[in-house]
């Protein structure tokens, strides 16, 4: 007879209950905050920088315009899957518009401090999502 290992089978691994994910770490919170601050530093600019009648269009325009932009190519549960450098470029024009916004408003170091924060969390975290 021939001599044949002893296998013993392993039953298959549980799938994940729906509705579940991986636990948030530092850099996805960080990220969220990127995000929250940018679209109220345009909600800001828009109510801030233009006289009483555009005031509130862009106030309550401009942050509609990025997380429109955000929910549709950005977000975690995105509507439409692009290619992740679409996302980065998408995620990019957001956080240049909050910058843009801080400088139009005299703040240049607020805007760069944001820029160098966001693009920071920005690239962690989308090399987070590649791993």
């Amino acid at each position: 007879m021939s001599e044949t290992p002893r296998v013993t089978p392993t039953p298959p691994a549980e799938p994940q209950p729906a509705g579940t994910r991986p636990a948030l770490s530092a850099i996805d919170i960080l990220a969220f905050l990127c995000e929250l601050f940018a679209f109220a530093t345009l909600a800001f600019w828009g109510f801030s920088a233009w006289p009483l009648p555009w005031n509130i269009v862009a106030g309550i325009g401009a942050p509609v315009i990025a997380i429109l932009l955000w929910a549709l190519f950005v977000s975690p549960r995105a509507v439409l899957a692009v290619h992740p450098f679409v996302r980065a470029v998408v995620e990019l024009l957001v956080y240049a518009a909050a910058t843009i916004a801080w400088w139009s408003m005299g703040q240049a170091w607020i805007g760069l401090g944001f820029a160098v924060i966001a693009v920071t969390v920005g690239v962690l975290a989308g090399r987070r999502r590649f791993t």
